[in-house]
């Protein structure tokens, strides 16, 4: 007689995803309550259902205030292989902010308001306490950047993925008034380029920590490491900062004087400070001007990493970039001082063709 198949025999228990599905509404229920907009489904979920969304989510744009001539923004990214410093500690559940972070700190650059966040989760087996972890830090980067998480999507696929291995992805909508839109495109000579302080790497160049860390130092992720007053693993599962709080308090205090936001992340200072200037516009950075974060000294040490490669890769401490008119800088970095958050003025905008240098 053939052998009998079941969609559990070929790796997908869908008792266990409902477990999983279960296991995930409290987390994004508690940001649905403090995003206003989300329209929930006519019904209450029912077991097997997806709760907020059903097939699709829903979201009432005039709900998100008081928007005149709304542009939508949208932004995707995921957490890369920082994922896997989280499967080497076992700590599960700061990575779903560097997820949300990944992207809500780049759909800020617009001047635009985050509203709702999706995720999506492949791994090869359904486990409901690994998938709880991951979205409740999904649902703490999203309450702390005032989004609603609205939905998302499990794939369970086991020929794709190796036993512990798991991937996360993000997609975050918000929306902005077409006449506040920040594009660059009023960078003008002089002004000041201020730095906002990192929290670490963030989530950008774990390819490059990885081997400088575990194959040139030979390092373990619970090793202790004295220069950072943690373990290997403590200091790189340090969650990427959200700035969305920060960044919008200061559009609301100094809109007009802002000219330009850039989040630091893969390409450092170059690449993504150069990616919102003006084709006659150059930035000028004086290194030595912000507080470098001794992870970084300590990374180029593990793997005796050139300063250019270092500025290239990571934030090196500047998370995130505002350029503003120079009357307006004391005034900004006062204004983030008193929420805790510190910053400096790095360089200026000076003529030329466009590109960053840092000296």
């Amino acid at each position: 007689m053939p052998e009998q198949w079941t969609y559990q025999k070929a790796g997908l228990d869908l008792e266990k995803y409902e477990q999983t599905i279960s296991g995930i509404q409290g987390h994004i229920a508690r940001t649905v309550r403090v995003r206003p907009g989300v329209i929930p489904p006519p019904f209450p979920p029912r077991k097997g259902g997806k709760g907020v969304g059903g097939f699709a989510s829903l979201f009432d744009l005039s709900a998100a205030g008081k928007y005149t001539n709304p542009v939508i923004v949208t932004c995707t990214d995921g957490v890369g292989s920082k994922l896997k410093i989280a499967q080497m500690v076992g700590k599960f559940d700061t990575v779903g902010i560097d997820l949300v972070a990944m992207s809500v700190n780049d759909l800020i650059c617009t001047g635009g308001e985050p509203l709702c966040f999706l995720d999506y989760l492949a791994m090869p087996k359904d486990d409901p306490a690994l998938t709880a972890l991951l979205v409740k830090g999904i649902a703490d980067g999203c309450l702390e950047s005032g989004c609603a998480l609205v939905g998302g999507e499990t794939a369970i696929l086991p020929d794709f993925y190796q036993p512990g291995d798991f991937d996360l992805a993000g997609f975050a909508t918000g929306v902005v008034e077409r006449d506040q839109l920040i594009d660059g495109t009023k960078i003008a000579t002089g002004d000041a380029v201020i730095g906002l302080a990192s929290s670490g790497v963030h989530s950008n160049g774990y390819s490059l920590v990885r081997k400088v860390v575990f194959e040139a130092a030979g390092l373990k992720v619970m090793d202790h490491v004295p220069e950072l007053g943690a373990t290997v693993g403590e200091a790189l599962l340090t969650p990427t900062k959200l700035y969305v709080k920060p960044v919008r308090t200061l559009l609301a205090a100094h809109g007009s004087a802002i000219h330009g936001l850039a989040n630091i992340t893969g390409g450092g200072l170059p690449d993504n400070v150069g990616r919102i200037l003006p084709p006659d516009k150059r930035v000028h950075i004086t290194r030595g001007a912000w507080s470098l974060p001794p992870v970084f000294a300590w990374l180029q040490k593990c793997g005796n990493v050139a300063d250019a490669e270092m500025f290239r890769v990571f934030n090196m401490g500047v998370g995130f970039v505002v350029i503003a008119r120079p009357d307006a800088a004391d005034g900004i970095i006062a204004q983030l001082a008193g929420e805790g958050i510190a910053a400096w003025r790095i360089g200026e905008v000076k003529d030329g063709a466009a590109g960053v240098e840092v000296s």
